[in-house]
């Protein structure tokens, strides 16, 4: 099999190269398919036959639990090691005890540290503001640490009281409220965390002539792990990044991200690369997704930059409740794909993706829940939607 490596810093992506995916839970059995038929089309228009992809399934979630009675088997996260560069449908979180995210441990275990988001404006699509079309950024959101790191005790609990009477009795905290009743999180911010993904965002905005790069923080309130993040961020661009400060190709500023929030409403152009942190990251990116039409169209990726490790996936939930019935919206897991198409190299595949996407939308043909909002909307099931996507890249 044709293995993607890292050397001297650079991807070796083979014409003929294995990419090892989940298919997902729910709905991830009826868009992953689609999606592969569209990338495998789109591969075959824009290099000839020359080019292709071999899907290496591995599994996780529901299905792996019920073949293996794991719900991440490690063989899993031993082919995205080796492979580098994998793909992902949703996946279901388990009930009680053992593994509390899947999509969490695949990052933590591979140490992919960026969450990267980006979120454009496509023709067609109807959105609830004025503008959409000046939606045109890309989020990156570190991965690994925050609140999302997991270290918490629930409420009552041994661990929660050994906690509180460390942090009143050695660290002298006098400002839990209600300590017998309080559940405690660890929120961990590190300048290394915090400047590897700084610097990707730094790089990415470099690379795509998109010139500005935002911090965005409550560095206000939390001083010495959000206020850490900016600090730290500002001290990585004046140390490693003066030539292109001082040239203009890079301007670095900084938003308090209540206000972050309010100014992508008011201001969107005003914005391009956004470097954030893991909870803020969360809500930032699902709230421009609605901006441009909802998260059905939003792609994502987890990436560690520094080893080439990458899973590009579904951004949306495993919606149990329309599962198998045709409807779903495959943009998510596509545009999921036209990511990895442009980290693979394999740019102009992509291409071909996203300019007939744009087509369809803009004659009205798309799922049900982007049709329905349309003056011109034909919906169209994922299957047929599927067949029209690749209908309309081979012209």
């Amino acid at each position: 099999m044709n293995k993607i490596v890292k050397t001297n810093g650079q991807l070796i992506v083979p014409d003929i190269v294995t990419i090892p995916f989940i298919e997902g839970d729910g709905v991830g059995a009826e868009i992953t398919p689609v999606c592969q038929q569209v990338v495998d089309a789109a591969v075959e228009k824009a290099y000839g036959g020359k080019r292709k992809i071999e899907w290496k399934e591995v599994l996780a979630g529901g299905k792996a639990h019920e073949l293996t009675g794991e719900w991440l088997p490690q063989a899993t996260l031993d082919a995205f090691s080796e492979y580098l560069v994998g793909i992902k449908g949703p996946l279901m979180t388990p009930v009680g005890g053992g593994i509390r995210s899947l999509n969490v441990a695949l990052r933590q275990t591979l140490d992919l540290y960026v969450c990267q988001r980006p979120v454009r404006y496509f023709q067609g699509i109807v959105s609830p503001v004025k503008q959409p079309e000046l939606v045109d950024m890309c989020i990156f959101r570190e991965n690994t640490e925050d609140i999302y790191a997991g270290i918490e005790w629930e409420s009552g609990t041994p661990e929660a009281q050994k906690f509180y009477r460390f942090l009143s009795e050695e660290m002298g905290v006098t400002k839990v409220r209600f300590p017998e009743t309080s559940g405690f999180g660890v929120k961990p911010v590190s300048r290394e965390g915090s400047e590897r993904l700084i610097r990707s965002a730094i790089d990415y905005a470099l690379a795509h002539d998109m010139k500005t790069v935002t911090l965005v923080h409550k560095g206000n309130i939390m001083k010495f792990t959000e206020g850490g993040f900016k600090k730290w961020g500002y001290e990585l661009a004046e140390r490693e990044y003066a030539e292109e400060l001082k040239s203009g190709r890079l301007i670095v500023n900084d938003c308090i991200c209540d206000a972050f929030l309010q100014n992508a409403l008011l201001k969107p152009e005003a914005y391009k690369v956004i470097a954030t942190l893991n909870l803020n990251g969360d809500y930032v990116s699902d709230m421009l997704a609605a901006q441009v039409g909802g998260i059905g169209i939003a792609p994502g990726a987890n990436i560690n930059y520094q080893s080439g490790h990458a899973i590009f996936e579904a951004t949306h939930g495993i919606a149990p409740d329309i599962a198998g019935q045709n409807k779903v919206n495959p943009s998510s897991l596509i545009l999921s794909a036209v990511m990895m198409l442009d980290y693979m190299g394999w740019g102009e595949a992509g291409e071909l993706i996203t300019n007939a996407m744009e087509s369809l939308f803009t004659r009205g043909l798309a799922t049900n829940d982007l049709a329905r909002f349309m003056d011109n909307g034909q919906p169209v099931g994922t299957r047929e939607f599927g067949e029209q996507l690749i209908k309309e890249l081979m012209v």
